[in-house]
């Protein structure tokens, strides 16, 4: 994919965060493959640009939060880079909250133990629901982030749909003009 020089994520910890590797450890599905890059070529654009990976095989990892009854919900989107999530439809019907938004930076850094710009939905609290765009299931092959903003997986869209509380929903995102 593009000129990413990918190998075994479990060969490779220094290029995953610390929940990352563990998930992948417990989940133990062959295909999902790391490579290094640069971290501040981490946000997706820069990324595609400068690594050859077509936004359509790229996939944002995006976080919300919402609250029902004073306690507060989260979950984690995948959705393609040329698609944007339905928040404030889709999204917020699902959790079944009254406001959705999408979780501050440093709530996410720290409640997944991910780099802002690296958390994927690999590793994540296990109560947090991953939402996956049916665009995502459907692609040979995705690159997602690590976990750390200097590395990325790559997986096929197939497996990311897999993930242990992933559930793929119809509408979850739309086309970005």
């Amino acid at each position: 994919m593009g000129n990413l020089k990918t190998e075994p994520a479990l060969d490779r910890p220094d290029l995953l965060a610390a929940p990352v590797e563990a998930a992948l450890r417990s989940w133990d599905r062959p295909g999902v493959e790391v490579a290094p890059i640069d971290a501040g070529l981490a946000d997706t654009a820069a990324f595609c640009a400068e690594y050859g990976v077509p936004l359509d095989e790229s996939a944002n990892c995006v976080i919300v939060a919402g609250k029902r009854e004073g306690v507060t919900r989260y979950a984690a989107c995948l959705l393609l880079a040329t698609t944007r999530a339905d928040v404030n439809g889709v999204v917020r019907k699902h959790l079944n909250v009254r406001k959705l938004s999408f979780a501050r930076m440093d709530e996410a850094v720290a409640l997944t133990g991910m780099e802002y710009g690296g958390i994927t939905p690999i590793g994540l609290p296990p109560e947090w629901p991953i939402l996956v765009d049916p665009r995502v299931r459907e692609a040979a092959s995705v690159v997602i982030g690590s976990g750390v903003r200097h590395g990325k997986l790559q997986l096929p869209g197939a497996l990311a749909a897999e993930l242990p509380g992933a559930e793929v929903v119809e509408g979850l995102a739309h086309a970005l003009p």
